[in-house]
């Protein structure tokens, strides 16, 4: 990806995602709230709004790559941020085979011979063949398949518009005179439910933010709200006023397609066809870049396994797009690319990250509240958006029970491999402790496995970790102690305090970090004096000194008057 995008490549590439949902969620929520999807459409589009700010008020406060997991990273427990790195996972997971079996679907409507499922495979397959090969999203072909997209959207719609004031609104009056199953509420409510699925990709400007830049990204967010609120609407009000509600209800996959031939004939269903292609294959593409991202920085938390990081010699991650790819397949050949159970996998998974971000925005508000930002989130704004994303979220759990179970298989193992990778100091430790009950303690046997896994522990442990200070205060000191131990697995903490010249440490401070030491006898606190100043510079040759990555150190919570951006400091995390 290219460093600093400017406004329109940083929206291409977040808007291709968000965009092609397009292409299939009007035909969705058509089907679940008939006539009125349109209002429920735009119900998605108030909630979007809404969460323009609570994304502006947390990315702007912590302009770092990561969306959900790092901004509860850096103002929660690990664990937490853990759950939301996982279900992020999970998302991109179905929104990558949601992307490619459109893309095939709208192709086969092209070419009826093409196996779905098999090609989907194979699309699947091309793009981890592409990115391991280390070709990354290129910002230039992100924008102009944008470009072609919108235009073709804006096509379709002005086609059809024509189209019904040729042909009358008898059709839009009988669709609406249709009786719906159950009352207005429900549909509206289970069609906004489906909705949500239109604004898959929102959160993915987040995930790039350090290359976009100054001020390009809350741009990007209103930019795809303005796509949103737009289009998608307009395009399922069009649907009802130039087609039956029962041929919406047949051609619900391939529905846009199906109104360009209506409207203009042949040629501009080629044109949706083809546009849709490109786009949902975009999307994939963004799918399998930022999933390698978000693993990789998983990694290098110690969430997921090292091995992970292997790389190639394009500098690529294959093991882990080889690893989302398989996980890719499973998915499609459970549910056989039906766009419902893929749906509804997807859309839980991303509504809970949604709602794990809006909670990282009050645990910023209330632990980050001196942390600088360009924009607050009203917390009555904070409240209904939580609130409309629970609803959600509980209606595509009532709407599709069969898809929550697919989740949650999903789910489950995913969290069983990063909750051994959390927790496996108390894990091996447990073992041994079953096994003194099983096997002799003086038998070879015992002596052997016993070994293995203290050399293990010790491994594990054998990672240093480093907490800048400029405080005399011990109880802040204790507290990132504190949070250290609890989080992260090291027996080694360096406290280390940056003296400008002329400046020197308190008196009573290596004192207090002596006793702090003699407190936690589990963890060796070493207290060092660096001299110069505290920075970016400093931290990197900090990090080469002391042979431990940035992402291993922490800093307190900067004031106002702080001189650098929290972007500026990598990979640094913020504890208190």
């Amino acid at each position: 990806m290219k460093k600093r995008l400017n406004q329109l490549a940083a929206t291409a590439i977040c808007g291709n995602d968000i965009s092609s949902s397009c292409l299939y969620v009007s035909g969705l929520a058509i089907v679940y709230a008939g006539q009125y999807a349109w209002i429920s459409l735009l119900m998605v589009a108030l909630i979007l709004f809404l969460f323009r700010k609570i994304y502006g008020e947390v990315v702007g406060a912590l302009p770092l790559n990561g969306g959900a997991y790092n901004a509860l990273l850096n103002t929660t427990k690990k664990s937490t941020a853990s759950f939301a790195a996982t279900l992020t996972v999970l998302s991109y997971m179905a929104t990558a085979v949601i992307s490619a079996s459109e893309s095939v679907k709208y192709a086969h409507s092209l070419w009826h011979g093409i196996p779905i499922i098999y090609t989907t495979i194979g699309l699947l397959s091309v793009f981890m063949l592409i990115v391991i090969l280390g070709i990354g999203e290129s910002s230039k072909v992100a924008t102009g398949i944008f470009i072609f997209h919108l235009s073709s959207l804006t096509l379709l719609c002005l086609f059809c518009t024509v189209y019904l004031f040729q042909n009358g609104f008898d059709n839009l009056i009988t669709n609406f005179k249709k009786p719906i199953e159950g009352n207005i509420t429900t549909a509206l409510i289970f069609g906004f439910a489906a909705a949500m699925l239109g604004i898959s990709g929102f959160e993915s400007s987040a995930n790039y933010v350090e290359e976009q830049q100054e001020g390009v990204f809350p741009k990007t967010l209103r930019n795809m709200w303005i796509i949103v609120t737009i289009f998608n609407p307009l395009i399922a009000f069009l649907a009802l006023a130039i087609l039956p509600l029962s041929t919406i209800y047949n051609e619900n996959e391939t529905l846009l397609s199906f109104m360009g031939q209506t409207s203009g004939g042949n040629w501009l269903f080629y044109l949706v066809s083809i546009d849709a292609v490109f786009v949902l294959s975009g999307a994939v593409l963004t799918s399998f870049v930022g999933v390698g991202g978000l693993v990789e920085r998983m990694t290098l938390d110690r969430i997921l396994p090292k091995f992970l990081l292997k790389k190639n010699t394009k500098g690529s991650s294959y093991i882990i797009f080889i690893s989302f790819f398989f996980l890719c397949v499973t998915i499609l050949l459970f549910t056989q690319g039906n766009l419902k159970a893929l749906a509804g996998v997807y859309t839980i998974a991303f509504l809970s990250v949604m709602i794990l971000f809006a909670i990282g925005n009050m645990l910023l508000k209330i632990n980050r509240k001196n942390l600088p930002r360009p924009e607050r989130a009203n917390n009555l704004a904070l409240f209904v958006a939580i609130l409309g994303v629970t609803l959600a979220l509980i209606g595509n759990m009532v709407l599709n029970p069969p898809y929550l179970g697919i989740f949650i298989k999903y789910l489950i193992p995913t969290l069983f491999i990063v909750g051994f990778m959390l927790y496996r100091i108390q894990i091996l430790t447990t073992v041994l402790k079953l096994m003194e009950y099983i096997i002799p303690s003086n038998s070879p046997v015992f002596k052997n496995i016993d070994n293995i896994i203290q050399k293990q522990i010790r491994h594990i442990h054998s990672q240093e970790f480093i907490f800048f200070t400029n405080h005399d205060d011990v109880s802040t000191i204790n507290k990132a102690i504190q949070y250290i131990i609890k989080n992260e697995h090291t027996k080694r903490l360096k406290i280390i305090t940056v003296l400008k010249p002329d400046f020197f440490v308190p008196v009573n401070l290596k004192s207090d970090i002596d006793v702090l030491d003699r407190a936690y006898p589990n963890v060796h606190i070493e207290f060092i004096e660096e001299h110069g100043h505290f920075g970016p510079e400093k931290i990197k040759e900090l990090s080469k000194k002391y042979q431990i990555p940035v992402h291993f150190m922490f800093i307190g919570s900067p004031g106002e008057n702080f001189p650098y951006k929290i972007q500026e400091l990598g990979d640094v995390r913020l504890i208190i």
